[in-house]
């Protein structure tokens, strides 16, 4: 295992010969030096002259970010243009690359769009280029707040804010209804356990081995008030976790419920987005579920007419529930030749204008407050949805900031996993684990 613990260089003849011979080699030496001399200058004259290419490693999408960077680089005018390269498919994968990449101190990666979780530890390694104060007041300017909160490290900007994903409630009018629930006022996840059971419906989740169950958990107990973490940056002998709380017990309570109550389809425990849409899709079972804003696109207009969509469950009754921030943020590499140009490139990649049209076509949200204002913003997003994809932004809370995050979030999968086996003890044993992962202690 990767130890992340420490925060991821023949003599001539006499006469007139040798004089003869010594002009020679005068004249010799003088027209190499002039040949040498020449070549400096006209490779000094092509150097400069030379548009700075600069390498945007991207997550997979439809093609969204290579359209942005062929607008940008047309925008440059020849200050510079850029290439895009294609990271993995998951964001584990993509930060492994990323990590292995940097490093070997590759020059290479002059932009690159992260996970915000992965940031802290890329900043604590030196891997990212610093952003100046004044193009960091232009970058968080009428950006939400969780999203500049991801951002930032330390007290400082270290990424551009680009989409930043949230999850709503998704849920069949019809069932609601059947189960009177309002749905205009917050309601909880009990609530929705119980009317699942009524009706004999579903709620879907994400409860998979993977980063989107740590998404789920952080979600629970950030909704009751508590914190995985404690204290962001501190060391691994020092970092405190909040799961041995209220707010922890009540999380691994819900997990228990809705485990136990049969309520989260045949397959809880390998579900990811895609088998969540599937399982709410399924008209004969749908009931409820938390996803991100993508599961509108993927709806038919007749799934459409009884599909409603609201903030996030609460996990505590009359306690704002605070729903799941994602996204992506580009930062520059600390290896590239070309900082200067990369930073002017990621302040065009992430405009508030690039990011509208990065959510009209890719459907991924904004970070930028201007974008749910735009015409084709409201028109891809209609009925209301790109308002509540806001307010849900805006009352959203990102997962825990530690430079350990990719083994803490593996460690919390591992002892809430399956979710059948979660119970009143999970929270101890889950921070006992977790510890012991980054002190060394333990092998994931």
């Amino acid at each position: 295992m990767r130890n992340v613990r420490e925060p991821i260089r023949q003599r001539s003849r006499v006469g007139g010969a040798r004089r003869r011979t010594a002009g020679r080699r005068r004249a010799v030496l003088g027209l190499t030096v002039s040949a040498l001399v020449a070549s400096l200058l006209a490779g000094c004259s092509s150097s400069g002259g030379q548009t700075p290419s600069l390498t945007w490693y991207i997550n997979p999408d439809n093609g969204g970010q290579v359209k942005l960077a062929a607008e940008c680089t047309a925008s440059a005018a020849g200050a510079y243009k850029i290439k895009t390269s294609l990271l993995p498919t998951s964001a584990t994968a993509q930060r492994q690359q990323l990590v292995t990449r940097l490093s070997a101190k590759d020059s290479s990666i002059a932009l690159m769009s992260v996970d915000p979780v992965y940031l802290p530890e890329l900043s604590e390694a030196g891997f990212l280029a610093p952003i100046p104060a004044a193009d960091a007041a232009s970058l968080t300017q009428g950006m939400v707040g969780p999203a500049v909160q991801a951002a930032t490290w330390q007290g400082k900007l270290i990424a551009a804010p680009f989409f930043a994903n949230v999850q709503l409630l998704w849920y069949k009018k019809s069932v609601a209804q059947q189960a009177g629930l309002d749905m205009t006022q917050p309601v909880t996840w009990d609530q929705l356990i119980k009317a699942a059971q009524q009706s004999k419906k579903t709620v879907a989740v994400q409860a998979d081995l993977y980063e989107g169950y740590t998404v789920w958990i952080n979600a629970l107990i950030q909704g009751a008030g508590g914190k995985i973490v404690e204290n962001p940056g501190a060391q691994a002998k020092d970092l405190q976790l909040g799961l041995t709380t209220d707010a922890g017990a009540k999380a691994a309570a819900i997990i228990q419920e809705l485990s136990k109550a049969g309520v989260g389809g045949p397959a809880l425990s390998t579900s990811e987005e895609s088998q969540s849409l599937a399982l709410f899709q399924d008209n004969s079972t749908a009931g409820f579920m938390v996803n991100y804003p993508f599961v509108w696109a993927a709806l038919t207009p007749a799934q459409k007419a009884d599909v409603g969509f609201t903030l996030y469950p609460q996990t505590v009754a009359g306690t704002p529930s605070k729903p799941p921030f994602g996204g992506i943020d580009i930062a520059v590499g600390a290896y590239t030749k070309h900082q200067s140009a990369a930073l002017a490139a990621m302040k065009c990649l992430a405009s508030p204008a690039h990011q509208a049209e990065y959510m009209v076509g890719e459907g991924n949200p904004a970070a930028s407050t201007a974008a749910y204002t735009d015409p084709a913003v409201l028109k891809a997003f209609p009925d209301g949805l790109a308002a509540m994809i806001l307010q849900s932004l805006q009352a959203s809370g990102p997962r825990p900031q530690t430079q350990y995050y990719n083994d803490l979030s593996t460690a919390l999968q591992k002892s809430f996993s399956p979710p059948s086996s979660v119970n009143a003890k999970t929270p101890e044993k889950a921070t006992s684990f977790i510890l012991e992962v980054l002190r060394g202690e333990k092998l994931l």
